[in-house]
């Protein structure tokens, strides 16, 4: 829009002509939004706000009379405030190169102030300290003309020929290079035991793949001489097992020639064995059984005969007493006991024979006993001239 003014991001507008600024100031300072302004009553400048740079490259003398080479970069800009847009507008909007070179003044001679109540080794080992210092004593300075430091930097430092910072540093380097050949000399022992390790491993590797050689031949050779024996062997147990089955097939026809020898020969002796005894036996009993009957029939026969010659034998007894005394004391029971004596006797004669028939000699002696005895005399009876006597 016509007479519509509007500044950039890093930009201060300044309005002049019109009625005063903040303070009194001759202008106006706008930033961050637009303002109309008349094209002829008014007039616009713009002041930078954004980061600028100075390099500083100075020779100060240290504490020790010791010139040194210093050389510095700052950074700095215009303060965001209107105090401080407005005081650098005063002063650099005209010209703002002369800011850069202004600081860098300033820069300087703050900076060989303080390098001047510095040690050599104090400025060498403590560089922030340095700019510190710097930053402190000129941020008064640098804020009455409106600009703000943000960082000082000191890039370089030498002492030309004079060689004292060489010499300060010597015991360093000294002291570094004895370090460095002392880790060298680490580095190389160390390398030098890894190369003993790795040969030391090297070889157990080299003694393990030996032994595991020698087993795998071990069992190569323990498997080539089971392999050439497998023949032989397996030849051996085939001709074990032929005489196994030899045996075998020969203790089975043994056993079956026993066998046919039992039914052949044993079992048909015995079963004739058998039937001679049973026919013995047999025939044994028959005769047994026949001289039983025979003996029986003897028996009866004789029983028949002693029955029938009984009476006989009785008179015959009976007479043997016919021309005996006999004294009879209890009178008829008397002569029964004597009759019954002479039956009794005469069945004492027929029992003997009987036995004799059955028992051989011991029965003919008991027969020849009775015999005796029926002739003997008289049980009981008593006579006149003594004891009755039969002949």
């Amino acid at each position: 829009m016509f007479g519509y003014r509007v500044p950039a991001p890093d930009e201060a507008m300044l309005i002049s002509g019109g009625r005063r600024g903040l303070g009194g100031a001759p202008f106006r300072v706008v930033t961050g939004h637009g303002k109309f302004v008349l094209p002829v009553f008014r007039k616009v400048r713009f002041l930078t706000l954004s980061m600028c740079e100075a390099e500083v490259t100075e020779t100060c003398v240290t504490k020790q009379g010791i010139s040194l080479h210093v050389r510095a970069v700052i950074a700095f800009k215009v303060g965001n405030d209107q105090e401080s847009i407005i005081n650098a507008g005063q002063r650099f909007l005209s010209d703002q190169e002369q800011m850069s070179v202004l600081t860098g003044r300033i820069f300087a001679g703050h900076l060989r102030a303080i390098i001047g109540s510095m040690t050599v080794e104090e400025i060498v080992t403590e560089r922030q300290k340095l700019a510190a210092e710097v930053l402190d004593t000129s941020k008064v300075e640098m804020a009455k003309i409106g600009l703000i430091v943000d960082s000082l930097q000191i890039q370089s430092i030498d002492d030309g020929d004079t060689g004292y910072i060489a010499a300060m540093s010597a015991p360093h380097k000294a002291a570094i290079q004895r370090q460095a050949q002392i880790a060298q000399a680490q580095a190389t022992q160390a390398s030098v035991e890894a190369e003993q390790a790795a040969a030391r491993k090297q070889a157990e590797y080299a003694r393990q793949t030996a032994i595991v050689k020698a087993e795998y031949s071990a069992e190569v050779d323990r498997a080539q001489a089971q392999a050439a024996q497998a023949g032989p062997l397996a030849q051996a147990h085939a001709q074990q097992e032929v005489l196994a089955a030899q045996t075998e097939l020969a203790q089975k026809q043994a056993e079956l020639r026993q066998q046919q020898l039992v039914a052949e020969v044993v079992k048909p002796a015995q079963a004739e064995a058998e039937r001679v005894r049973i026919l013995a036996a047999a025939e044994a009993q028959r005769m047994k059984i026949q001289a039983e009957a025979a003996a029986s029939y003897d028996r009866v026969a004789l029983d028949r005969m002693l029955i029938d010659q009984l009476p006989q034998i009785v008179k015959e007894a009976a007479g043997g007493l016919a021309g005996a005394n006999v004294n009879v004391l209890n009178g008829a029971d008397g002569l029964g006991e004597i009759a019954a004596g002479l039956v009794s006797q005469g069945l004492t004669i027929l029992d003997s024979v009987r036995q004799n028939l059955n028992g051989g000699q011991d029965g003919k002696a008991d027969t020849d006993k009775g015999l005796l005895q029926l002739h003997s005399g008289n049980k009981g009876g008593t006579s006149d001239d003594g004891p009755v006597n039969v002949d």
